[in-house]
């Protein structure tokens, strides 16, 4: 009894599909690839409330959505490299302008050409690590990049702390903060080397940098090669050969020799019976610094005989020095000693 109502209900099942497929072919074959299409858009629309797409977020950075943090492992920030400024189109993604955020309307810059401006800056890191930015790239906390509201995108720019004169040099890719009073928000990276993780955020000056003015820039800088050793080490040969019984009040020791803690201590890197000489390689030195990003002075200190030493700093301390001393970058300087005053 049961097999014969199946084959029955079977039969029915065919007639129905032959007078569907009779009476509305015409409706179908008009209609079906618009069904199709409506069918798969609710299916993608489905799948993506589920969370799917969620890994792709374009949520630009300055959107809270969730607790933030760094990583556990901390950078060694004499190890980061700044951002070297080339010349790039403009993306095709992130520069729409006007854009709407958080019911607050932002319009992009056609130029980054002057700009300069001061504000708070912020920092984003472990939650927004390997998602999309505003330009379609992946974020990475260890690069040097930033977020910007109005910059075009790119844009390298020169970010300068004002609470303790730290330069770096960072890639505009994101959109963000949307956070009153803040300007712009900086990588994991560019954070750490800014010095402003403990604190949060830190006021900053953020001034683009036209690629093409700043490679220029870069050849007129004096750089220092083998023969400027050669140089350095020769001027040094003109040192009043009593320098080393010198009665000053000030010591002078090698790095192993013990000190008692002092207030400040400076890096003595030459001694010239000129000044101009004196002079002329505290501006190098300068600009070299200036160029590794280094925001430590350079002074001149003379002597009652008529000496004129260059040294490098005021450090905060002992080990300061002596961690600013091992720069791969200043080895061609050969052996320094420390002052302390």
């Amino acid at each position: 009894m049961v097999r014969l109502l199946a084959a029955v209900f079977e039969m029915s099942n065919l007639w129905l599909k032959l007078m569907i497929s009779r009476y509305f072919s015409c409706y179908v074959s008009r209609y079906g690839r618009a069904m199709i299409y409506t069918l798969l858009s609710v299916g993608i629309i489905g799948v993506s409330s589920c969370g799917f797409f969620d890994d792709l977020s374009q949520t630009p950075s300055g959107v809270a959505r969730g607790s933030d943090s760094a990583p556990k492992t901390k950078l060694d920030v004499k190890r980061i490299k700044d951002a070297v400024p080339r010349v790039e189109p403009k993306s095709r993604g992130g520069n729409f302008s006007p854009y709407t955020v958080l019911g607050k309307t932002y319009t992009v810059l056609d130029s980054s050409k002057g700009y300069k401006a001061r504000g708070d800056a912020s920092w984003y890191g472990t939650k927004f690590h390997g998602r999309l930015t505003s330009n379609g790239e992946r974020y990475n906390m260890y690069a040097m990049s930033a977020a910007h509201k109005s910059l075009p995108i790119p844009t390298y720019v020169k970010v300068t702390n004002l609470e303790n004169r730290r330069q770096i040099i960072v890639r505009v890719n994101d959109r963000g903060p949307f956070y009153p009073g803040r300007i712009i928000d900086l990588s994991y990276a560019g954070a750490s080397k800014l010095d402003m993780l403990k604190k949060g955020t830190a006021r900053v000056e953020v001034e683009a940098i036209d690629p093409r003015q700043w490679k220029k820039n870069q050849k007129k800088q004096v750089q220092f090669t083998r023969d400027d050793s050669i140089q350095l080490h020769a001027l040094k040969s003109t040192v009043d050969d009593q320098l080393q019984s010198s009665n000053d009040s000030e010591t002078s020791v090698d790095w192993s020799s013990a000190l008692p803690e002092f207030n400040r201590y400076y890096l003595q890197v030459a001694a010239f019976s000129s000044l101009e000489a004196a002079q002329s390689l505290q501006n190098r030195l300068l600009r070299h610094l200036n160029s590794l990003s280094q925001s430590v002075n350079v002074v001149i200190r003379p002597s009652e005989r008529g000496v004129y030493r260059v040294r490098i700093g005021p450090f905060s301390s002992e080990q300061e020095s002596l961690t600013f001393e091992k720069i791969s970058e200043l080895q061609f300087l050969g052996k320094m000693h420390l002052i302390s005053e």
